[in-house]
C-alpha cells in the first residue's frame, strides 16, 4: 500500500519555492525568540516545534535568541525554564543568542537612521505621542521636535546612552509618514530609556530598543532566512521591511502563522502571572497551567505534545482548538507506553472468608499489554484481604451492576472469581468491610468454574500495599472561553485539583521513577510528582482521565 504523501502548509512552500530559486544559497535558518519574562506555554510549543521541525526537514539549523530588551521583567530563572523546556521537547538550538549581544550594532544602526534624518530624538511623554499619532482614519500631528537637525539628535542620542536623562524624558523615533494607514508606520518608537539592571549587561546600558526596532535587525545580524511569528506582526512586517531597507542589511523576510487558541485555557503570560501573583495556582509549574513545566509536570510527555502540533497544523487563520484533542494526544501516547498498575483511592477492606488467614500468593500481571512483548510483568501480591474501591460495592445494586453487592460475583483483576456474601457498617451506616467467597478454579488464565461474570475490578492486597498520595488534577477553567470574561478568573474550576493524601498501591509501584507514566487500572493515567515526591512520601499526579469526562459535560449544557 502507497502511504499517502503528506501535503505542505504554506510555510513549507515558501521554502521550497526559495530553494528552488537558489536563495540565500540553499540555506534555511530559523530562530525562536522568546522574551524570557515568563514561562513557556503549550502556545510557544507550536513555534517552537514548527522552528525547529522546518530547520530539520530542510537539512538547517535553528537558532534560540533571548529578546532581552526590557530589563524590568525578565530574570534568569525564565532563561533556565525556556532552555530546559526547548530541550526537553526533543530539540537542539545551533546557537544560544541574546538580543543584549547586539546592543552595540543595534546602538549603531540607530545612529545610521538619525544621520540619514530618518531618526530623531522626541521629547514628548507617552501620552503625548499616542494623542498625537491620529488614528486609523485621521494622519497623525508632527512632533514639535520632529524636524531638529542631524547633528542635535546624535548629541541628544548619545546623552540618552550616557544617562543624562530619566526613564521617559526622552525616546527615539523612526520619521516615516504621520498619514500613514499602518499606525506602526506613524513615527514608531525605536529607543526608550529605562535605567534598570539587566540580567546580563548589568547597568551598561540605560537605553533600550523596542521590540519593533530590536527584532528585524537581530535577524538580519544572524542571517535568518526564515523569521516565523504569529498573525498578530503582520501589521509590524511593513516596520520590519522598512528597517532593514534603509540600514541595507541582510533582507530576512517575516511570515506569519496563526498563533494556538486553546479551549478551556488563557494564554496571556499576563493572566498566567496573575493566576501565580493571586496563589490561584501553586506556581508557574503548577499542572494545572498550560505552560510546558505545568504540563511536564503532569505526566505530559514530549512527543504527544509534538504530536498535537503536527495534527493542529499551521494555518493563516486565527482558530479554537479544542483541548480534548490535546488530551486526547496523551492518551493515544500513553496507552502505548505507560505501565499497568492498580491503585486504590477511595479504599474499603474486602474479606475472602474462604480463605486461611495466613493466605499469600503471587500473580503475574504484564506491564504494557499494548506492547507485543508485554515489556516485561511485575509480581501482584495476593492475599485473604485486599483494598478495593469505595463506589466498586453497593448495598442494594440496580438492575446491570455489574460489581460487587450481595450476593453478586465479579472478577478479581489477575486473579480469582469472588462472590459478595455479606458487608459491616459503622454506627453512621457507612460501609467498613465487604465479606466474600472464591472460587477455588477460577484463576485468570487458568480457570475451569465454569462461571461467567460480566464485571471486573482492581485490588490492592492489604498487608502489602504502599501508602501514597494523589492528586487529581482538571481543567482550571470551567468556560470554554475564559479570556472572552470580563473576569477570566469568575470561570476558575472549583475541582480542579482534589487531593487524597492516603491511596493503597500495589507494591511494585514504590519503585516508580520520575517521568515514567503509570496507568492506574480502571483510573486514569498518573506519574510521580517532579516537586513534591520523596522516596519515602509518594506523590502521583493524575495525567488524564481514561475517558473525556467533559465531552458529556458538553452534551448536557
Amino acid at each position: 500500500m502507497i502511504e499517502e504523501e503528506k501535503s505542505l502548509n504554506f510555510i513549507e512552500e515558501i521554502i521550497e519555492e526559495d530553494l528552488r530559486n537558489g536563495k540565500h544559497d540553499g540555506r534555511v535558518l530559523t530562530r525562536f525568540p522568546p522574551e524570557p519574562n515568563g514561562y513557556l506555554h503549550i502556545g510557544h510549543a507550536k513555534s517552537i516545534c514548527l522552528n525547529f521541525s522546518l530547520a530539520q526537514k530542510y537539512n538547517g539549523q535553528t537558532n534560540l535568541r533571548f529578546d532581552d530588551t526590557n530589563p524590568v521583567t525578565e530574570e534568569v530563572e525564565y532563561v533556565d525554564s525556556i532552555k530546559k523546556d526547548i530541550q526537553w521537547l526533543g530539540f537542539q538550538w545551533a546557537q544560544e543568542l541574546y538580543t543584549s549581544d547586539y546592543f552595540e550594532t543595534l546602538y549603531d544602526f540607530a545612529v545610521q537612521l538619525i544621520q540619514k534624518g530618518l531618526a530623531y530624538v522626541d521629547d514628548s511623554n507617552s501620552e503625548e505621542i499616542a494623542s498625537s499619532k491620529g488614528t486609523p482614519t485621521e494622519p497623525g500631528i508632527p512632533s514639535i521636535y520632529r524636524n531638529r537637525s542631524v547633528e542635535e539628535n546624535l548629541q541628544l542620542f548619545s546623552e540618552m546612552k550616557a544617562g543624562k536623562y530619566k526613564d521617559g524624558e526622552k525616546v527615539l523615533r523612526a520619521k516615516i509618514d504621520l498619514a500613514s494607514p499602518n499606525m506602526h508606520m506613524r513615527d514608531p518608537l525605536l529607543y526608550r530609556i529605562k535605567h534598570a539592571h539587566h540580567h546580563r549587561t548589568g547597568d551598561a546600558w540605560c537605553i533600550y530598543p523596542m521590540y519593533d526596532f530590536a527584532h528585524g535587525q537581530s535577524d538580519s545580524i544572524e542571517k535568518i532566512t526564515h523569521s516565523v511569528c504569529t498573525l498578530e506582526f503582520i501589521p509590524h512586517r511593513p516596520l520590519y521591511d522598512w528597517l532593514i531597507e534603509k540600514l541595507e542589511i541582510f533582507p530576512s523576510k517575516q511570515y506569519e502563522f496563526a498563533r494556538l487558541n486553546l479551549t478551556y485555557t488563557v494564554m496571556s503570560k499576563r493572566k498566567l502571572l496573575q493566576l501565580v501573583n493571586e496563589k490561584v495556582v501553586e506556581s508557574w509549574d503548577d499542572p494545572r497551567m498550560p505552560t510546558i513545566s505545568g504540563l511536564r509536570r503532569r505526566g505530559y510527555t514530549p512527543a504527544s505534545i509534538r504530536n498535537f502540533c503536527e495534527r493542529i497544523g499551521i494555518q493563516k487563520r486565527e482558530n479554537m482548538i479544542d483541548v480534548s484533542l490535546l488530551e486526547f494526544c496523551i492518551r493515544e501516547d500513553l496507552n502505548k507506553t505507560a505501565w499497568r498498575r492498580m491503585a486504590v483511592l477511595d479504599p474499603i477492606k474486602l474479606i475472602i472468608d474462604n480463605l486461611p488467614e495466613d493466605h499469600h500468593e503471587v500473580f503475574l500481571g504484564e506491564n504494557n499489554p499494548e506492547a507485543e512483548d508485554g515489556e516485561g510483568s511485575r509480581e501482584i501480591p495476593f492475599s485473604r484481604e485486599l483494598w478495593i474501591e469505595r463506589d466498586d460495592f453497593m448495598e442494594e445494586p440496580p438492575k446491570k451492576f455489574f460489581r460487587l453487592g450481595p450476593g453478586l460475583s465479579v472478577r478479581l483483576k489477575h486473579g480469582y472469581i469472588v462472590t459478595c456474601t455479606g458487608y459491616q457498617t459503622d454506627e453512621n451506616g457507612h460501609v467498613t468491610e465487604v465479606h466474600c467467597d472464591y472460587v477455588a478454579n477460577s484463576k485468570s488464565g487458568e480457570d475451569t468454574s465454569g462461571m461467567k461474570v460480566k464485571g471486573t475490578i482492581h485490588w490492592v492486597s492489604a498487608p502489602h500495599a504502599k501508602e501514597a498520595e494523589v492528586r487529581l488534577y482538571d481543567r482550571l477553567f470551567q468556560d470554554e472561553n475564559p479570556a472572552a470574561a470580563e473576569d477570566f478568573k469568575s470561570s476558575i474550576n472549583p475541582d480542579s485539583l482534589h487531593i487524597i493524601p492516603t491511596a493503597y498501591i500495589e507494591p511494585d509501584l514504590s519503585n516508580a521513577t520520575l517521568g515514567k507514566g503509570f496507568q492506574f487500572i480502571r483510573l486514569g493515567y498518573f506519574t510521580l510528582d517532579e516537586k513534591y515526591s520523596k522516596a519515602e512520601r509518594l506523590v502521583f499526579n493524575r495525567t488524564v482521565t481514561l475517558r473525556d469526562s467533559w465531552a458529556k459535560v458538553a452534551k448536557k449544557g
